[in-house]
C-alpha cells in the first residue's frame, strides 16, 4: 500500500524513499513487531479465556512438561500471522506476484495448523486433524505455490536447480522441478513443526533463517548484485525481502511473550506456517538447497524423528531415547534454558554457512 505512494514522487520528491526495498524491509520489521506487541496481551487474554486448560500436552513426553507447561494456551501463531499479514499488505509492492504466493501459502498453512489446534484444545488429545488429511491439503496448497513460481519466473531458470558453492552448475529439471519445490515446501512446514517443542526454541532459529533470506532475496532480485556475486538474477523476488523483514518482526514480538516461561505457544497455526514460507521463498529465490543448510537445524530435528521411526519399526529400538532431538537432550538432563540456547547457536552457525555459499562459488 504504501509502495503506491511512490507514484507520487514527481510532485513530492521526499515520497520516492518508498521505492527502496531496503526503507520498506525496516517499516515492515518495525509494523510488524508493534502490531504483535500492542495487541499480543489481549489475544493472549481471549485465548486463554476459550482455550481453559490450554493445549494439552503428550503423555509420552517428558513428565517435566505436564508439571510445568500444562495450561498454557496455543494458537500464538494468530498473533504472528496477523502481524505478518497487515505489515506485508502495508510495505510491500502488492502487484508482485512472488508476495502474493508467499503470503497465500503461509496463510493457508496457518489455516491448516489452527484447525489442527482447535481439535486438539477442543479434545484435550494430542491428535489433532488426521495427518494424511492434513498432508493431502499441505500439499496441495505447496504445489499450487511452485506451479505459480515456476509460471511466473523466467525461462529456463524457472525450473533450474541451483547447486550451493558452484558457479554454473545447474541441474534442468522441466517440470520435475514442480515435485522438487512442493516437497520443499511440505518438508520445511513439518520440519519448523517438529521443532517447536521447547519456549523459544522454534521461533529464533526461523527469525535467523528468515533474515538470511531477505539478505539472499535482496541480491537475488538485484540485477547489479547478483551479477557480482555470479548469482542466478531472479526479476521480482527482492520484493520478498519485505516479506522477511515482516516475519522477523512478528517473530521478535512473539518472541516477548513466548520467552522462558511462555505465555503462550505458537502451535501448528505458526510454526507450520512459518516453515510452508521459509521453502517458497526458498523455491521463489532458486535457493532451494541453500534452505538445507540455513535451516538445517529444521532438517535435523525432522531426520531424528524419521530415524526413531524407522529404527523401532524395522528393529525394535530405539536410537534416541526421545524425538524430536530436543527431548532426547531433555531426556539426558540437559536444562531447557541450555538446549535451546545451544540450538540458538547453531542455527546461527548455519546461518553463516548458508551466506558463505553466496561468496564460495
Amino acid at each position: 500500500m504504501f509502495y503506491w505512494l511512490a507514484d507520487l514522487a514527481p510532485d513530492i520528491a521526499a515520497l520516492n524513499i518508498f521505492r527502496y526495498i531496503t526503507f520498506r524491509t525496516g517499516g515492515a520489521v518495525i509494523t510488524a513487531l508493534l502490531f504483535v506487541f500492542l495487541f499480543g496481551p489481549r489475544v493472549i487474554k481471549s485465548l486463554r479465556v476459550r482455550q481453559g486448560k490450554g493445549q494439552p500436552i503428550r503423555k509420552d513426553g517428558p513428565e517435566r512438561h505436564i508439571l510445568q507447561k500444562q495450561g498454557t494456551p496455543t494458537m500464538g501463531g494468530l498473533m504472528i500471522l496477523s502481524g505478518l499479514a497487515v505489515s506485508v499488505l502495508l510495505w510491500g509492492n502488492l502487484s508482485n506476484p512472488y508476495v502474493w504466493v508467499v503470503l497465500l501459502l503461509t496463510l493457508v498453512y496457518g489455516a491448516v495448523g489452527l484447525y489442527d489446534d482447535y481439535l486438539k484444545v477442543t479434545r484435550q488429545s494430542a491428535d489433532g486433524f488426521p495427518g494424511r488429511i492434513k498432508l493431502v491439503i499441505e500439499t496441495a496448497a505447496a504445489l499450487a505455490a511452485t506451479t505459480t513460481i515456476v509460471w511466473v519466473g523466467p525461462e529456463p531458470l524457472s525450473t533450474l536447480l541451483a547447486i550451493p558453492f558452484f558457479k554454473d552448475f545447474t541441474i534442468q529439471l522441466g517440470w520435475l522441478f514442480i515435485p522438487l519445490g512442493t516437497f520443499i515446501i511440505v518438508g520445511a512446514g513439518n520440519a519448523v513443526n517438529l521443532t517447536d517443542g521447547l519456549d523459544g526454541l522454534a521461533i529464533v532459529p526461523v527469525m535467523i533463517a528468515a533474515a538470511t533470506f531477505g539478505f539472499i532475496c535482496y541480491l537475488v532480485g538485484n540485477a547489479l548484485f547478483s551479477d557480482y556475486l555470479q548469482l542466478h538474477f531472479v526479476p521480482g523476488t527482492g520484493e520478498l525481502a519485505v516479506v522477511c523483514g515482516a516475519l522477523v518482526g512478528a517473530g521478535l514480538g512473539f518472541l516477548w511473550f513466548n520467552a522462558p516461561p511462555a505465555l503462550i505457544f505458537m502451535g501448528d497455526t505458526g510454526s507450520l506456517a512459518l516453515g510452508g514460507a521459509l521453502g517458497t521463498i526458498a523455491v521463489a529465490t532458486k535457493h532451494e538447497l541453500v534452505l538445507a543448510i540455513v535451516g538445517g537445524l529444521f532438517m535435523l530435528e525432522a531426520v531424528s524423528v524419521i530415524v526413531q521411526v524407522a529404527s523401532f519399526k524395522m528393529f525394535g529400538t530405539r536410537v534416541f531415547r526421545m524425538a524430536p532431538l530436543h527431548h532426547h537432550f531433555e531426556q539426558k538432563g540437559w536444562p531447557e534454558s541450555t538446549i535451546v540456547i545451544r540450538f540458538w547457536i547453531i542455527a546461527v552457525v548455519l546461518a553463516l554457512a548458508g551466506l558463505a555459499t553466496l561468496k564460495l562459488r
